[in-house]
């Protein structure tokens, strides 16, 4: 054998018996942190090679323990990165699913207000606000709050605009008045919120409920 002559020169590195005829595989720059495997192929051009099913295909690879046990290995591994994948989305969907979930968590909400304790920076969303104030408006004798809308007025203030159905068996104005004594009022007792303007638009008209059996005096929104 040529090795056996000490003035012999190999014509290829010990351990590599692929055939001359694959330049690509030499010429293939390294991959970062890619991996040596004992035989002196990388792990990525064994990985590549095992792909290659072309009758020009390197022999190396599948004649070779160490490169069939990597193969093998990585192959293992890409069948369960393919079922994770398959089970959960990949990483960028789920980062863009939970980011979308929290703006359309933000848009039911609405707008964050801030309370009028300004020591503890407190802030209330709209919806929350809106709903109690709505509440605030339909107890009143004779009203029922349509729509509700909070915007930032400078500091602490909230403005609020709410639309109404009122009843005609007293006077609108003494009854918007009184809607807008009840917002006041819940909004700086139970909220804790600095109203500072209630705009208050009736946009429909109600008859009112007839008097009960247990004769209250009172009436409430009915219907249209």
């Amino acid at each position: 054998m040529a090795l056996d002559d000490p003035h012999a020169q190999p014509s290829e590195p010990p351990g590599d018996d692929r055939p001359p005829d694959h330049p690509a595989i030499d010429d293939a720059p390294p991959l970062a942190g890619d991996e040596a495997l004992a035989c002196g192929r990388l792990l990525s051009q064994a990985w590549e090679q095992a792909q290659d099913t072309t009758p020009t295909a390197d022999p190396h690879t599948t004649s070779c323990p160490q490169c069939r046990e990597a193969v093998e290995g990585l192959a293992r591994l890409n069948a369960a990165t393919r079922a994770l994948r398959a089970k959960d989305p990949p990483g960028l969907q789920a980062l863009t699913d939970r980011v979308m979930s929290i703006v359309r968590a933000e848009v039911r909400l609405g707008r964050l207000l801030p309370l009028a304790d300004t020591m503890l920076d407190l802030l209330i969303a709209e919806s929350a606000a809106a709903k109690a104030l709505r509440h605030a408006a339909d107890t009143v004798p004779g009203a029922r709050a349509v729509s509700c809308r909070l915007v930032p007025a400078g500091g602490t203030g909230v403005q609020v605009t709410m639309t109404l159905a009122a009843a005609l068996d007293r006077p609108l104005p003494d009854r918007v008045d009184q809607v807008r004594r009840s917002i006041i009022n819940a909004a700086g007792h139970a909220l804790g919120m600095d109203v500072t303007a209630v705009d208050i638009i009736v946009v429909d008209v109600e008859a009112p409920v007839p008097l009960g059996p247990a004769g209250s005096g009172q009436t409430t929104g009915g219907g249209a």
